[in-house]
């Protein structure tokens, strides 16, 4: 009678401090929730930079090839006005041109400013698409806007 007195001694014990052990805290289960949230953020992080890091050289290049077209048409457009001898609508073309040029600008520093700032990836990509659109639809509407007014 002795011998399972024994032998279910040890096993409670070994039972009592497994459930005790195996128990923790509330605040234990939040420290371990929220490191595994601080660690999936840092890995959502990573991926984002990573998606930046592969897009955002191509889509640069791509940028910097309109933008140096833009620069040309300017050029050429600065080249025309000073051919005519059309006062006062050269000061308006002019004028135009200044605007055109300085639009440009823009788009290079927000292009060369988003190394730095790293917004939201889609956001810029998005915007800086549709502002290119508006420039080169500006572009291609400055001959016809002057046309009317000769």
């Amino acid at each position: 009678m002795k011998k399972p007195i024994f032998y279910t001694w040890p096993l409670t014990v070994l039972m009592a401090i497994t459930i005790f052990t195996g128990c923790s805290t509330s605040a234990d289960k939040d420290k371990i929730a929220e490191t595994n949230v601080t660690t999936t953020n840092e890995e959502l992080q990573q991926a984002k930079q990573q998606e930046l890091n592969a897009e955002y050289p191509a889509f640069k290049k791509d940028a910097e090839v309109k933008i140096a077209a833009n620069d040309k048409r300017i050029a050429e457009l600065r080249g025309n006005l000073s051919a005519s001898g059309k006062s006062p609508l050269d000061d308006m073309r002019r004028q135009k041109i200044d605007d055109l040029q300085k639009r440009n600008a823009d788009l290079r520093a927000r292009l060369y400013g988003y190394e730095k700032e790293r917004s939201d990836w889609l956001t810029f990509k998005t915007k800086f698409n549709q502002d290119a659109d508006k420039l080169r639809d500006a572009f291609r509407d400055f001959g016809n806007d002057l046309k009317k007014k000769d």
